[in-house]
């Protein structure tokens, strides 16, 4: 979760995030290089006192800032393009989770058992318990096992909604009468949060998402006494 004063991004706890911080990392250095080679080029004409009058062209220089460029752009795009496919990918996943978005709560269904489905309110600020984190805790968590292959199916049923885990690398968009998937792998055990990140009405701002890893074996119990007590 990131706090007051976090100024980076949030720790990674999936391979997802891990790679998307890599990426950000190695195009920060690139973008931090051409700003001082930019820089550099208008300090030299600010004051510099020499000039050419009889300058007309210069093929060889437009073409070297031509491709120069061009070779920066495809060793951003390389990457950047074989992340989005590993985010795309979805192989073989273990298990499956429907989130639906409504104005303004989530409700999840686990695809792989039967009856078991709940919904998922902010708890109001009168209602928090000491330590609980405020506009940000539900009554109803998500419970996940870790280091397991998931895939979680996003949906809405009124308007725009957008299922978001930053410390997951996950930001899938909820469209009505629309399936959109997108897979994870928790590496640790813990609680997760993240909120709506698309602007859908009045309380946007009040339906964030809690979700808990655990491992697999309290995870089948878990599941064993929620549909027991449904």
């Amino acid at each position: 979760m990131a706090n007051w004063a976090q100024l980076g991004l949030q720790d990674a706890s999936s391979p997802i995030m891990e790679e998307l911080i890599y990426f950000h990392d190695y195009t920060l250095i690139i973008l931090t290089l051409i700003t001082i080679l930019v820089f550099y080029g208008l300090a030299s004409l600010i004051f510099s006192t020499n000039t050419n009058r009889f300058f007309l062209e210069g093929q060889a220089l437009e073409t070297v800032w031509t491709i120069f460029p061009a070779i920066i752009l495809i060793f951003i795009a390389l990457p950047s393009l074989q992340l989005l496919y590993l985010m795309d990918e979805v192989n073989n996943p273990f298990l499956t989770i429907k989130a639906i978005g409504h104005q303004w709560y989530w409700s999840y269904e686990y695809a792989d058992y039967r009856s078991l489905e709940f919904d998922s309110y902010m708890i109001p600020t009168n209602e928090l318990t000491i330590g609980s984190p405020r506009l940000l805790e539900v009554d109803n968590r998500l419970v996940l096992p870790s280091q397991t292959p998931i895939r979680v199916l996003v949906s809405s049923s009124d308007v725009l909604h957008s299922w978001a885990v930053p410390s997951l690398g996950i930001k899938m968009d909820a469209v009505p009468g629309r399936l959109n998937q997108v897979n994870f792998f928790i590496s640790r055990c813990g609680l997760f949060y993240g909120q709506c990140s698309e602007i859908c009405g009045a309380n946007h701002s009040f339906m964030p998402i809690v979700l808990e890893s655990i491992n697999f074996t309290n995870f089948e119990n878990w599941v064993t006494n929620f549909l027991e007590e449904s």
